[in-house]
C-alpha cells in the first residue's frame, strides 16, 4: 500500500501581525511550522503504516525552506519526502495549488491521499476537495478517525451535531481534522539516521508535466486584496439583570444598530 500525505509549511498564525498601512501580513521573525491539520493527516498515515507496513510519502509545495517539514515528517516515521518548488508556483491560490499538487500526485503510486482539512494561514478547506476533483477520485473530508479494510477504508466524518461513518474503496482522498489525533513525536534515531537529503526529492513544474500557466499567479483566478486582524473592543458595556431583561437589552442594541 502507498500513502501520500500532503503537508504545508505555514507561519505560526498566533504570532502573525497585520501591517496597518499596507494591510499585508507581517511574517518577520515568525517561525514556520507544519500545518497542524496536515500533521494529524500524517499521524493517520503512520498508524496505517504501523498496521500494514504501507509506504508513506510526504509531499509539499513551497520554498526550498519547506524541506524542514519533510525532515520532520521523516523523523516521525515517513519513508520519503517530495518538495515541489518552482518560481512558477509563486502566488498560487487554492485552485492553482490544487492543480500543481494533482500533477505531482499523478506521477506517484498511491492508494490513499491524506491531507489536512485546511491550512491555518488560509482557512479555506478547498485544496483537498479540489485535488480530488482534478484526479477524479472520491473524497471524505473532516475525518476524525479511520479503520482500514481489505478493499477500502472506513472514515468517520465529523459534523457539528453528529459523526457520519463512511466506507470508500481505494483510491480515495481524505482530509483530517487537526484535533482528531495527537501526532507522535519525532524519533531520535530517525532524526539522526534517516533525515538525509537522499530521502527528499526536489522537483519543478517541468518534472511533473505541469503547464506554468496553470499555477502560480498566472493560474490563480482569485487574488487577496487585503488582510486584516480582528478589532477588539477594549471598552465593553457590562450590564446586569435577569435573563429576560438581558434579552430585551440585546434586542434594543441590535435594533439601534439596524441589525434587526
Amino acid at each position: 500500500m502507498n500513502i501520500i500525505v500532503l503537508a504545508k509549511q505555514v507561519p505560526n498564525s498566533t504570532q502573525i501581525k497585520i501591517d496597518p498601512v499596507t494591510g499585508a501580513m507581517d511574517r518577520t521573525g515568525v517561525p514556520a511550522i507544519m500545518n497542524p491539520d496536515d500533521k494529524a493527516a500524517l499521524e493517520f498515515a503512520l498508524r496505517i503504516k504501523d498496521e500494514t507496513g504501507a509506504k508513506v510519502t510526504v509531499a509539499t509545495m513551497g520554498l526550498p525552506a519547506a524541506k524542514k517539514i519533510l525532515f520532520e515528517a521523516i523523523a516521525m516515521g515517513a519513508d520519503e519526502g517530495i518538495l515541489l518548488t518552482d518560481r512558477a508556483c509563486a502566488g498560487a491560490d487554492t485552485l492553482a495549488t490544487s492543480k500543481a499538487l494533482a500533477a505531482l500526485v499523478r506521477s506517484l503510486p498511491f492508494d490513499i491521499i491524506l491531507g489536512g482539512r485546511q491550512a491555518i494561514d488560509g482557512d479555506t478547506a478547498q485544496v483537498g476537495p479540489e485535488l480530488a476533483e482534478h484526479l477524479g477520485l472520491p473524497q471524505i473530508t473532516y475525518v476524525q478517525g479511520v479503520e482500514l479494510k481489505d478493499d477500502g477504508i472506513i472514515a468517520y466524518r465529523r459534523y457539528e451535531d453528529r459523526v457520519q461513518k463512511l466506507f470508500c474503496k481505494f483510491p480515495v482522498v481524505l482530509t483530517a481534522l487537526g484535533d482528531a489525533v495527537a501526532p507522535r513525536y519525532m524519533n531520535v534515531d530517525r532524526l539522526w539516521n534517516e533525515c538525509v537529503d537522499d530521502k527528499i526529492k526536489v522537483v519543478g513544474v517541468k518534472d511533473i508535466n505541469l503547464d506554468p500557466q496553470e499555477t502560480g499567479f498566472a493560474g490563480s483566478p482569485t487574488k487577496v486584496a487585503q488582510s486584516f486582524g480582528k478589532v477588539i473592543n477594549k471598552n465593553p458595556v457590562v450590564k446586569e439583570g435577569t435573563p429576560e431583561e438581558m434579552v430585551e437589552e440585546i434586542i434594543s442594541a441590535l435594533k439601534a444598530q439596524k441589525l434587526i
